[in-house]
């Protein structure tokens, strides 16, 4: 799912508007999209589009497939290199791994992207439930315990911004009602958690809690997702609001050591 926001300041007549719009065509499941499918998705003209897809195999950012094109490993590698995410990552992932031990079930790290939750991190084992989040992958925050811990502790602003917006209904059990899904939104802020009974799909359940920063801003959040009937998510509460506050402070730390080091 794209951000709507970003389609908004693409120029889509500049060479670099042309090459964004082409990378952002794809999809988080495609494995090889024709020509002829790219340029549905694009609405970019056959012959531009051509030279546009040829540059970017030519710099290894696509790779050409038996079926057509797909994103390449080094647009992976490039990724990797963002300092945020990849800072996050190495933090977080002991203490999923000890999310992962406690529970057995699939531990998740995401982070805020206008109004969904972009997921750069997952472990699951071989049980793990069948969730429709994907490393990579987006959701809306209002259907998603990790989206909704995010969303709590925003700015003002922010959480009117989605309220008054669209909020897709994924599942009977999703959150549709503004002012129920306010007064859930308060007492997730007061409490710290927040939980997901089957509203991004059916079938699931998920505990999550915010990772914040000095200012108590969201950085990301943590959460864990089970099934219903095997999993309960409130057992999990506490130890997801653990790992969650280690996070935010290991990164206070290395922040504030890396200043210290600026600073001499």
């Amino acid at each position: 799912m794209d951000d709507p926001s970003l389609d908004a300041v693409i120029d889509r007549n500049t060479v670099l508007g042309k090459v964004v719009t082409v990378l952002r065509a794809f999809t988080i499941d495609d494995h090889g999209v024709s020509l002829a499918e790219l340029g549905r998705r694009t609405d970019i003209p056959k012959g531009t589009l051509h030279r546009v897809v040829s540059d970017l195999v030519a710099v290894r950012l696509l790779d050409r497939t038996p079926s057509g094109y797909r994103l390449s490993g080094q647009l992976f590698e490039l990724g990797m290199r963002a300092s945020v995410e990849r800072s996050l990552i190495e933090v977080a992932t002991p203490f999923m791994e000890d999310l992962y031990e406690r529970t057995h079930e699939t531990v998740h790290i995401g982070v805020l992207e206008g109004s969904e939750v972009v997921y750069v991190s997952k472990i699951g084992g071989h049980r793990q439930a069948t969730s429709p989040s994907r490393v990579g992958g987006r959701m809306p925050l209002h259907c998603t315990a990790i989206g909704k811990a995010m969303l709590a502790h925003s700015e003002p602003a922010a959480i009117e911004r989605v309220l008054r917006g669209r909020l897709e209904r994924r599942t009977p059990r999703t959150l549709i009602a503004p002012g129920v899904l306010r007064t859930q939104l308060e007492r997730i802020a007061r409490e710290g958690v927040a939980y997901e009974f089957e509203e991004s799909a059916v079938g699931i359940t998920c505990v999550a809690a915010p990772v914040l920063d000095a200012d108590d801003r969201p950085i990301a959040a943590l959460s864990v997702t089970g099934t219903v009937g095997r999993f309960r998510p409130e057992l999990h509460a506490a130890s997801v609001r653990a790992a969650a506050a280690g996070v935010g402070a290991t990164l206070a730390r290395r922040a504030h050591l890396a200043e210290g080091s600026r600073a001499e």
